[in-house]
């Protein structure tokens, strides 16, 4: 397919009609891959992103035609298989996209053939475990059993157990369980008075907190040194008074009803708080744009999903915008020095700028390295067996990097891509950008 001028107008995305079966049909569905493909195989602009497009690349250049319908429809689920939905082709590489008239949007084409291949062949064992983080945190996070559980994940006896029995990889890192979660640390949130806020830059000032379930049984402190800034500027905080997994896992996998089932508990909650005059945070990038993006494309009528969308705010972008009203406290304690900065996918993806490295730099004598390359997580992708090596692959970049950065301190807002990146660093930790901020406030 010959190359034409891509669009100069601004990416739009089209909602995901999730519900009719022509989404789910082979024959509709293997045509619309053939002819994304062709468009990808004629351009190859993404190749150096994650690992669909060589393995896309590499089917067609060793085909018998060299283009593809020399390719064999049974291997474009190795395409599919490497795509982690991050977004990124679509934000940063695909000129296609809408409203182009080619209207290329590889990542949701993607989600379309997890989802059809779900719907006809449901998950395997493991898969299921892994994207069920409500119920192996609330089983794995029980008194009696999570000190079991996190001797077994630091033992390399009972990682190769894991490996051989569920396919996550042995070396791939794996968070710690609480059983002491960030809701129970937090719970006076939970019944807390409504704060007498300033309202600026279109926020209310009054922020109900969505802990997410990494972060509220795997890294609580991440939620804890969110609100202790927040309250440190001044800023109303209370939780939801219910919260289940955003979806995020269930829809890497496929399972679109299990999102919906997520939905309809979450959204009736958080639009009630928003109908009270609250405004929404949560700590992970992954579930902000959960409620920011995917939930409205597949529920593009529903007034509440909508409501919540136009309330969610990334909280170092909360934090910007008080800031831009003269509300954000400046009284800090003490410097950071140098940070390198990993910006994650699901970050970019909101079209924020860099709020993050915005707030760290407003601390005195702080210098933030800014990297934007993805990690090759994704929450899933690089525990499972037969994708940790490659996922590592894409992280190299990010390591390389902050290896010769020589900085105090290495962060990202997602603490599994940090994990994910210091695993390999012999002299650095994970910080999260919060607990980095909370530090230089000396809170």
């Amino acid at each position: 397919m010959s190359q034409r001028e891509g669009s100069l107008e601004a990416p739009t995305r089209h909602p995901l009609d999730w519900r009719s079966d022509e989404f789910y049909d082979d024959a509709s569905l293997f045509k619309e891959l053939e002819r994304v493909f062709d468009i990808c195989h004629g351009c190859r602009r993404c190749f150096n992103l994650c690992n669909s497009f060589p393995t896309l690349f590499d089917l067609v250049d060793e085909s018998d035609t060299m283009e593809v319908d020399g390719v064999a429809k049974k291997d474009y689920w190795q395409v599919v298989d490497h795509c982690y939905l991050c977004d990124m082709c679509y934000m940063t590489k695909c000129p296609y996209v809408p409203p182009h008239e080619w209207n290329v949007d590889f990542p949701h084409l993607m989600l379309r053939a997890k989802a059809a291949r779900f719907k006809q062949e449901g998950a395997s064992t493991r898969d299921k475990i892994l994207s069920a983080t409500d119920k192996v945190g609330k089983l794995a996070g029980i008194p009696v059993v999570v000190n079991a559980v996190n001797a077994t994940n630091r033992s390399k006896s009972g990682r190769a157990l894991l490996e051989k029995t569920l396919g996550v990889h042995k070396k791939a890192p794996v968070p710690p369980y609480h059983s002491k979660t960030a809701r129970k640390r937090l719970s006076r949130l939970k019944d807390a008075p409504t704060a007498d806020a300033k309202p600026a830059a279109g926020t209310t000032g009054k922020v109900a907190l969505y802990t997410t379930c990494y972060c509220n049984r795997n890294h609580p402190a991440v939620n804890e040194d969110l609100v202790a800034v927040f309250e440190h500027n001044g800023i109303g905080m209370r939780m939801a008074s219910k919260e289940v997994c955003c979806g995020m896992p269930k829809l890497e996998l496929g399972d679109l009803e299990a999102v919906a089932k997520a939905k309809e508990v979450n959204v009736p909650i958080l639009a009630a708080m928003v109908d009270e005059g609250w405004d929404i945070v949560t700590p992970i990038p992954s579930c902000t744009l959960m409620f920011k993006q995917e939930l409205p494309l597949m529920f593009p009528d529903d007034a509440d999903v909508i409501k919540v969308r136009d309330a969610m705010y990334d909280p170092f972008e909360y934090l910007m915008l008080r800031h831009k009203d003269g509300l954000l406290k400046t009284d800090f304690a003490g410097p950071l020095g140098k940070v390198t900065y990993q910006v994650p996918c699901h970050l970019r993806v909101q079209n924020i700028g860099l709020k993050t490295r915005d707030a760290l730099e407003l601390v005195p004598d702080t210098s933030v390295e800014v990297i934007e390359r993805c990690s090759g997580h994704d929450g899933t992708y690089a525990v499972k067996k037969e994708f940790h090596d490659i996922s590592k692959k894409i992280a190299r970049p990010v390591v390389n990097k902050v290896k010769k950065g020589g900085a105090d301190h290495f962060t990202s807002d997602c603490p599994m891509a940090a994990e994910q990146i210091v695993q390999d660093l012999d002299d650095h930790s994970a910080n999260n950008p919060m607990s980095l901020l909370r530090k230089a406030y000396g809170i």
